[in-house]
């Protein structure tokens, strides 16, 4: 066999379908033949965006005055002419000037008469927004609303006719390993398209309080943000919004909105002009497997209420510092990032049942849902009305308790998913020190009760002694955050 009939042997095998092996699935070794008349399709409806800020700068730099030889017959020339030019331009150098910063993302029509999609970082603190089509016109864009916790945006044209839109998909039916292709405007060099596969599901990179990200191979890069990530029924199952990457290039790592999270939070920006989540009132945390253990559940699941927020929803219905959340309004919490996003999904007033695990039973709990918007108002007028309780510290049982403050991380190293009371000091000889317990360490719980102020310890351990307790569990954590349970006599 020649090597030219060799190559043509092997490329022929490489591209046809491997026959299945009994008892698993067929195996395909070649993607998609074309995606070219998707994307010729498709290209219209996808925008650049171009935004230009004008960002005040400091005053202007001085010139540096030309230097001529020691005794030159010019230096009194020099002299003169700078010293005049210098003080005839301090006022103008001296005044505030500003620049115009211009940044370029992507985009993508939903609505024929000019609703257009992109993230909120793209166009945030811009002055004007243009968006340049395909076939080269130019529209200057309007914010119709944006949402910051989910960097979605929703802009407004004026167009003279119709123009092409695209439509949102399923992404709950995507799986890994599906098809998907990117379009947008990488580094400002125009349409793009790229085709790669679904890496992942349900990703959560840190960016924000719903993260619930798709992450694709496709090529995403500086400039693709805003675009869309289309599955190959050509619709939008993603917003294009991160990349992971050293370079600042794409090395495989992007990742996208995808539809689900998407559209409710576009609905609300289109009707309303702004988000209307749904409220729960409380802070929460992860359920480990000591907390867990502790507790008496047989696997670590759910989301740990740390603290509950003064006349809001969790506490006017009863729900506690100590409770873990296993369901709300039907859906299961299997981790505690999911109850973040199963809340603000809630319609705003709507009374849902809360499972909660308290003491080792199982409590229905009924809640009506705030607008989280509206919490986030209260508190902060509450943080600024200067009536905020004074932060104090409590001594009980040879310790001293005082608040978790970012000063007290700081100084202890402590881990920021550590919560509760710090223990600021411990007396020598006291059955605490004898049990290990150092200045440095966090007490999350008193009797399988969380706790996150020193009034709540002292209320706390008033209680048990109420209540004819001899002793305490205490569930204490190291500065790194690891858990342990200390006993300690209440007498």
């Amino acid at each position: 066999m020649t090597f030219k009939k060799f190559l043509k042997t092997a490329a022929l095998a490489f591209a046809v379908t491997v026959a299945p092996v009994s008892g698993t699935v067929t195996a395909y070794a070649a993607g998609p033949a074309s995606v070219a008349d998707l994307a010729e399709n498709l290209l219209g409806a996808v925008v650049n965006i171009s935004t230009s800020q004008n960002v005040a700068s400091g005053p202007g730099q001085r010139a540096p005055r030309p230097q001529v030889p020691d005794g030159s017959p010019f230096q009194e020339f020099f002299d003169e002419f700078f010293n005049n030019r210098n003080g005839q331009q301090q006022q103008r150098r001296n005044a505030p000037r500003s620049r115009k910063v211009q940044s370029l993302g992507s985009g993508f029509v939903i609505d024929p008469e000019g609703i257009i999609i992109t993230n909120n970082h793209v166009i945030a603190d811009a002055d004007e927004i243009t968006v340049d089509f395909t076939d080269g016109s130019k529209l200057i864009a309007t914010v119709v609303g944006t949402d910051p916790k989910t960097d979605i945006a929703v802009l407004k044209v004026t167009p003279e006719k119709p123009l092409q839109a695209v439509a949102f998909g399923a992404s709950k039916s995507s799986r890994v390993g599906d098809w998907v292709m990117a379009i947008g405007n990488p580094f400002g060099q125009g349409s793009s398209v790229t085709l790669g596969i679904i890496s992942a599901i349900n990703r959560d990179i840190n960016s924000g309080p719903y993260d619930n990200f798709i992450q694709t191979d496709a090529a995403i890069n500086r400039g693709n943000s805003g675009g869309p990530l289309f599955n190959m029924n050509g619709e939008v199952i993603g917003i294009n919004t991160a990349i992971i990457s050293p370079s600042g290039g794409s090395i495989g790592l992007g990742f996208s909105i995808p539809s689900s999270l998407a559209t409710g939070v576009i609905d609300q920006l289109r009707n309303f002009g702004e988000t209307r989540r749904g409220w729960l009132g409380v802070s929460i945390q992860p359920v480990n497997e000591d907390e867990a253990e502790a507790l008496g559940m047989t696997s670590a699941r759910g989301a740990l209420v740390a603290g509950v927020t003064p006349k809001g929803p969790a506490e006017k219905s009863g729900i506690k510092v100590g409770d873990v959340v296993l369901t709300f309004d039907g859906k299961s919490v299997d981790e505690m990032r999911d109850l973040p996003r199963i809340v603000a999904d809630t319609e705003v007033g709507k009374s849902v049942d809360v499972v909660v695990l308290r003491k080792g039973k199982e409590e229905n709990i009924k809640v009506a849902v705030g607008r989280l918007e509206d919490g986030e108002k209260a508190m902060a007028a509450g943080e600024n009305s200067g009536d905020a309780e004074e932060s104090k510290t409590v001594s009980a049982l040879g310790m001293t308790f005082g608040e978790l403050t970012d000063e007290a991380r700081s100084e202890f190293k402590i881990n920021s998913e550590t919560k509760g009371v710090l223990i600021t000091a411990v007396e020598d000889g006291s059955v605490a020190a004898e049990k290990g317990v150092k200045a440095g360490a966090v007490l999350s719980e008193i009797g399988q009760e969380a706790v996150s102020t020193p009034a709540e310890v002292e209320a706390r351990f008033a209680a048990l002694k109420k209540e004819g307790r001899k002793k305490a569990l205490l569930l204490i954590s190291s500065p790194d955050g690891q858990l342990g349970f200390v006993v300690l006599s209440l007498e």
